[in-house]
């Protein structure tokens, strides 16, 4: 299919109720105050929280899991502040598609020399993070600084993929498909940056089961492979939502001693880090992620 023919089918009447939300939150970035979005977030995080409970399930599971020593009632709060976090990183995201850097809040990047100098060596860097819901708005902070490209999939709707392809292509400085490993491989021995998030683990040839806050999950082990074939540096990096509104994105010193000849042990090293992290703010990772799913006879179903 041509792109003019892709493009003509986003019009179709099935795409209608997405280009009436973009439409809703392309007024919200323009017309509404940072408190303003604040406000409405939390009013549309109870809602999908209470009625919607859109995922609900799931993320209870993720939050009973991981934190096991926490009480029914911390459980659920941490819930909710996790849907109010997710709400408010839409607002985010397409704010940091329509608005101007200078009118987003303020933020302050941590460590930025740690990257400098792993670039200045052009061996490539693996900017090594994990997903939470404030990767958009922070990724904006992040490129408008520093030459970063970035591992991206597309939403299944192609209506929303549209802004957010426009959006990478404008401020990376280098945009490959996940599932594209070499063209991964090619943009790191060319010298780039690539932010890189292991943390969403699926079955595959390089997987292993292993631990996640403790609980066995699919784990991702392909970061040790890649630094091993391009010779790049791993640079952890993490970015959170302070409570006064700001930002804060942490770079780290590369991880030393990495990669080993132990791929798993490098594997729970990261896992650790990205636990570590989450700890300092767990209602703005991920949890809607099945993170437990699918790990094969012997363990049982999560969900």
């Amino acid at each position: 299919m041509s792109r003019a023919s892709e493009q003509s089918n986003l019009w179709l009447p099935q795409h209608w109720p997405t280009w009436t939300g973009l439409g809703f939150f392309y007024a919200c970035a323009r017309l509404l105050t940072w408190p303003e979005k604040r406000r409405l977030a939390r009013a549309i995080a109870w809602f999908v929280f209470h009625v919607v409970r859109l995922r609900r399930h799931i993320v209870l599971t993720n939050l009973r899991l991981c934190f096991p020593e926490k009480s029914a009632a911390e459980t659920h709060a941490l819930a909710l502040a996790h849907y109010d976090a997710l709400a408010f990183g839409l607002f985010e995201t397409t704010s940091g598609w329509w608005e101007p850097l200078d009118q987003l809040p303020p933020h302050r990047i941590i460590g930025a020399e740690y990257l400098e100098r792993a670039l200045a060596a052009q061996h490539g860097v693996v900017l090594l993070t994990a997903h939470f819901t404030t990767l958009e708005i922070c990724g904006c902070y992040l490129t408008a600084q520093l030459p970063v490209g970035c591992l991206y999939r597309e939403p299944n709707n192609p209506v929303a993929a549209l802004p957010m392809r426009r959006h990478r292509e404008r401020v990376a400085s280098i945009a490959v498909h996940f599932d594209d490993l070499k063209g991964l491989i090619r943009a790191l021995r060319a010298g780039h940056a690539i932010w890189y998030a292991p943390d969403q683990g699926k079955r595959s040839p390089g997987s292993e089961i292993l631990p996640f806050f403790g609980v066995p999950a699919i784990t991702n082990t392909a970061t040790s492979k890649i630094a091993k074939m391009t010779g790049a540096a791993v640079v952890p990096y993490f970015a959170r939502r302070e409570p006064d509104g700001s930002y804060t994105l942490s770079i780290h010193p590369p991880l030393e001693n990495f990669p080993t000849e132990d791929i798993s042990a490098d594997a729970i090293r990261i896992n650790r880090l990205i636990e570590d992290n989450i700890r300092l703010a767990p209602e703005q990772y991920f949890w809607v992620h099945k993170r437990f799913k699918a790990r094969g006879p012997g363990y049982p179903e999560a969900y």
